[in-house]
This record gives structure tokens, sequence and C-alpha cells, in this order.
């Protein structure tokens, strides 16, 4: 079986987001790991080369298949912010309430938090720490 590549690493979270060129971004990013900190009760880590992680959990596959995984998280990446909020894109009545948004897979993508209601971004994130 392939060896996962994105592992909780000892990069400084910090330093990652101060990279950030684009000063909105960056912004925004020191906001999202306010917010998730608050919830998890949890520092955030690095998860790879550019996922910040907050929490630790263990998740379990149909097949036995067990690894470390991060409660939730999120990416600052070129095109949008990326998060990773456990039950956030299937609670469509709270994303209806939110803003300007896209999901993908178990993703919620949003390019300035300006753009989305910030009370319910909160939400969201706390219901995603308590699953």
């Amino acid at each position: 079986m392939a060896e996962l590549k994105t592992k909780k690493t000892e990069l400084s979270v910090d330093a990652f987001i101060k990279k950030i060129a684009e000063p909105q971004k960056r912004k925004d990013a020191f906001a999202i790991i306010e917010m998730m900190e608050k919830a998890t009760k949890s520092k955030g880590k690095m998860w790879g080369p550019a996922i910040v992680g907050f929490g630790d959990k263990v998740l379990k596959y149909d097949s036995g298949r067990e690894l470390d995984w991060f409660i939730m998280g999120f990416s600052p990446r070129k095109a949008n912010l990326t998060l990773y909020v456990s039950g956030a894109v299937e609670n469509q009545a709270t994303l209806k309430k939110l803003g300007k948004y896209k999901t993908g897979k178990g993703c919620l993508y949003i390019n300035k938090l300006e753009e989305v209601d910030m009370s319910v971004l909160k939400e969201i994130i706390k219901k995603g720490a308590a699953k």
C-alpha cells in the first residue's frame, strides 16, 4: 500500500503564512487560524508543505486501514482558501447563508473572507470541530 504523502511536519505555520505574497490572503489565513484554533482548542501544525491542520484524529477506512489526520484544516492556495471541515459541504441549509463559495469533495473553497458571512463560517467551523 502506498504511503500517505500528507503527514504532520515540524515546519512553522507562522513562517508558511508569512510567505503568502498577497496581503489579503495572508490576513485571511491568520483569521482562519484564529477561528480553527478556538474551535479545536489546538494549535495549527503543518501537514505536508501546504496544509495547516488543527487537532488530531485517526481515520478508519472500511478496509481496516487507519491513518493519522487532522480534525480540520485549510490551505491558502493560489486560486482560493481551501477549508477541510468535516460536515461543511453536507449542511446545505447553512451553506445557503454563507455567501460566495464553492465546494468540492469534502472541501469548502472561499476566495476571500470578505465574500462570506463570518458568523456563518464560524458556525461551520465550530460544528466541524464537534464531529
